[in-house]
């Protein structure tokens, strides 16, 4: 028990809060003096001495603004994660006024936070198809907007994505200069394989689309390095904080086995956990203390449980602001810090901005330059970032002899479906095709139905990752004169039952200019041969890294055109695809791709040596 006495500031706050709470309970003190107490309590962390105000208040007085101060106690126990009574309380507020529009929007989120979804969709629904929806200091535009987003967040979530779309139409109407809509309403087409991505309508352009659009949606896009960095750097210069303060790794003594951070929130069934896995089981104890900081959702899987167990020192960041997150990594002697995540969805790049580490590295999570300021170094090869490219980089490169792709040599695959189990024919040339359908561009789609009409009796094997692509797909198959049975959606699968699928298939047909990279190693590691287009970007050259490092560079191509023939060729020939799959059954494991432990002594080589240097320049 912390038997420490209070010190006279901390006496001094009590006894303010005994008076306010005195003059709440007398039933005549202002609400604009109420609130201003009440945001002083809040602005000092006080959120539930600043709840307890408001109830009090609401509890003693009689008054026509009672519906103001429950909204406000509302928002308070909302920030407190106490969705169930901030339910309640906004309930309070519409009683005593039914068409409290701002009550109907903060009441929809504390549904949602409880797994209501429906109810929540409901409430905006009677906001945005009000005419005259009420609130306090608030435009009827500014109220539709507010819940045609919200609205349509959740839906996307919930993947009814063509309700979603419907919606983000309605806001981008009433305002086309909404830079986050537009974001989400350019990766939601892509999502749907809904070409041109970049349809206008109204006042909406071409240009907003594009300057609007996030990081990870321009890697689906082009293939521009200088697009990419633009999207890079706009996300930054509107999201991540500016911080002046000075470095939280300055003046900290380092000494003693270096310590490297990963920072990430994909430590769990994700394509960085899956990847990573080994990296941190081999990494030398003897030299290397190795930290988790992580906010990954618990999905109590074994590889995350695996995943765990790697890590000498696991610290959550749940609880934690992006300050508070970075001030305990600088307090753990962080020599190296490894992000993991970059600017990808659940990223928290705010921590990277304090600069908690001496040396702040990018890698794997986003393979394309992040334009964060706090992040110095980036992990590659020279393939994935050759000369040229580095202009269009933050971040200077901290290259690895072979390959920049780690990976888990312990995955394990179940037994190959036959073709019959896995709706394939019986005969014919099986392309596969198992990314992500956001990476599905227009242009290597339709060069894929032409592979398909020239290879007599072959099929295309994808991942069905929603109704909406499947059936733009379609569409877009029969419009080339390809009949879409020769189409063969797959549903997710198990990793294990989703690693077999490899097998069966002759080749696998990377996309452009997002290729594939968790799904390319696991491609090459069950022995498939791979085909790929190499452009400009980063990760329009990863799959291109590991063809060269697992000893098959014949089988990437740098243009459309030479993509194509080289399909259609394979596909002709198929002991060439076989030729293929017996070079990587008897040489692909042992190639420099797969030699895990020498890639861990390249990288903790290059650690060792940025860390040294640092400790060296204190």
């Amino acid at each position: 028990m912390d038997m420490t006495p209070p010190t006279a500031a901390e006496t001094q706050g009590l006894a303010l809060v005994e008076q306010w709470l005195l003059q709440a309970r007398g039933g005549q003190w202002p609400l604009p003096q109420l609130m201003e107490a009440a945001s002083r309590l809040q602005a000092a962390g006080a959120l539930g001495a600043a709840a307890l105000l408001y109830k009090t208040w609401v509890e003693h007085t009689d008054t026509p603004f009672r519906h103001v101060a429950c909204f406000n106690w509302g928002a308070v126990l909302g920030e407190l994660r106490q969705h169930g009574e901030a339910e309640r309380v906004y309930r309070l507020a519409l009683a005593a006024v039914p068409n409290f529009a701002q009550a109907k929007l903060n009441l929809g989120h504390q549904l949602e936070h409880q797994g209501r979804s429906e109810e929540a969709l409901a409430l905006w629904r009677e906001v945005y198809e009000d005419g005259s929806p009420q609130g306090v200091g608030t435009d009827v535009r500014t109220l539709h907007l507010h819940a045609l987003n919200n609205a349509a967040r959740l839906l996307e979530v919930l993947r009814r994505y063509d309700q979603a779309e419907a919606l983000m139409r309605r806001s981008l109407l009433l305002d086309p200069r909404q830079s986050d809509v537009a974001q989400h309403y350019v990766h939601l087409r892509q999502k749907q394989c809904a070409w041109p991505v970049y349809e206008t309508f109204g006042d909406v352009t071409h240009n907003h689309l594009l300057t609007s659009t996030s990081l990870l949606a321009m890697l689906d896009e082009t293939d521009d390095p200088a697009l990419q960095l633009m999207s890079a750097q706009r996300f930054v210069y509107e999201k991540v904080p500016k911080i002046k303060a000075p470095a939280l790794h300055q003046g900290r003594q380092r000494e003693g086995r270096i310590k490297v951070g990963y920072l990430s929130g994909d430590l769990c069934m994700h394509a960085v956990g899956l990847l990573t896995a080994e990296l941190y089981e081999l990494h030398d104890r003897s030299r290397f203390e190795v930290h988790a900081f992580c906010w990954s959702k618990q999905d109590g899987t074994p590889l995350q449980a695996r995943l765990r167990a790697a890590m000498d020192h696991y610290t959550s960041l749940h609880a934690l602001s992006d300050a508070e997150a970075a001030q305990r990594i600088a307090e753990a002697g962080i020599d190296v810090l490894v992000d993991l995540q970059g600017l990808t969805n659940g990223a928290r790049p705010g921590i990277l901005a304090h600069r908690p580490a001496p040396i702040q590295v990018s890698y794997l999570g986003l393979p394309a330059t992040s334009a964060l300021p706090g992040v110095d170094w980036i992990i590659a090869d020279r393939y994935v970032m050759p000369p040229q490219s580095l202009p269009y980089h933050t971040e200077r490169p901290i290259y690895l002899p072979h390959c920049y792709q780690v990976s888990d040599r312990k995955r394990e695959a179940s037994v190959p479906p036959s073709r019959a189990e896995a709706g394939l024919p019986e005969s014919g040339f099986v392309y596969c095709a198992f990314n992500n359908n956001h990476k599905m561009s227009e242009p290597v789609w339709r060069t894929w139905m032409r592979v398909l009409r020239q290879v007599p009796g072959s099929v295309l094997w994808l991942l069905a990752d929603n109704d909406f692509a499947k059936a733009n797909l379609s569409r877009v198959a029969a419009q080339e004169g390809v009949d879409p049975a020769r189409l063969v959606f797959a549903p997710r699968a198990l990793p294990a039952d989703y690693l077999a699928r490899f097998a069966v298939a002759d080749l696998f047909l990377d996309t452009f200019p997002y290729n594939a990279g968790t799904t390319a190693s696991d491609c090459l590691w069950m022995g498939t041969p791979l085909l790929t287009r190499s452009g400009r970007s980063y990760i329009s050259r990863m799959a291109g890294s590991l063809l060269t490092a697992v000893g098959l560079p014949d089988l990437i191509t740098t243009s459309i055109e030479e993509y194509e023939a080289r399909a259609v060729q394979i596909g002709l020939q198929p002991a060439r695809a076989a030729s293929y799959k017996r070079y990587l059954r008897e040489f692909g494991r042992q190639s420099p791709l797969f030699d895990i432990p020498a890639m861990v002594c390249d990288l903790e080589a290059e650690f060792e040596r940025l860390a040294l240097k640092a400790r060296a320049e204190r």
